[in-house]
């Protein structure tokens, strides 16, 4: 095969992982540490079966199937060193323990208002975890550095490149233990189906 369409050498990236900043804790839930758990179990069992596939399919005739399949086992062995790495270094954070409280901290449900009084809600939870979409981000974030540490009620100073902008806090919430076991425990069956 031509060696101009294959990617040779460990330091290529397959694709770019967010990194943990220097000197920064490495923040995350019981839940999304359960997640990239889950997710790690599923890698190593696919590259395990990918291995075992490529070693009965070597011959001369599959050299465009064989530098496939070794890119697609470079790209599940890069993202298996992201998550042994991301879990070996993880601390887990319970927000239960701040149920009932008012002042934000790491895995606070906040609700807040800006300046055009449009009001946005995002759970506090850590860079493995965020997901815009679902109103998730990252405590490392400029939103969650402005909110953290504030109270319900309180307004705070949300610095960004286009300006300061003041948000106000409307509500804080936490999780209660109950509503975190039943998360970690997946989908249930109500008997509805």
């Amino acid at each position: 095969m031509n060696k101009a369409f294959v990617k040779e050498g460990d330091d290529d990236l397959l694709s770019p992982l967010p990194e943990m900043p220097t000197g920064v804790r490495n923040y995350i839930t019981h839940t999304g540490y359960q997640h990239m758990q889950t997710e790690l179990r599923h890698l190593l069992d696919s590259l395990h079966s990918a291995t075992l596939a490529l070693a009965d399919e070597r011959s001369p005739d599959l050299d465009l199937i064989e530098g496939s399949a070794e890119q697609n086992i470079r790209e599940l062995e890069q993202r298996i060193h992201y998550l042994q790495t991301r879990l070996d270094t993880a601390e887990i954070v319970n927000p239960a323990v701040h149920a009932g409280e008012t002042q934000i901290f790491f895995g606070a449900r906040v609700t807040y208002e800006n300046e055009r009084k449009e009001s946005q809600t995002v759970t506090i939870v850590g860079l493995d975890e965020l997901d815009p979409d679902q109103g998730k981000i990252s405590w490392l974030s400029p939103v969650a550095q402005a909110l953290l540490n504030a109270f319900e009620g309180d307004s705070v100073v949300l610095k960004s490149p286009a300006g300061d902008e003041k948000l106000h806090i409307s509500t804080v919430l936490y999780p209660s233990q109950v509503e975190l076991d039943a998360d970690a425990a997946g989908p249930t069956n109500n008997g509805l189906e």
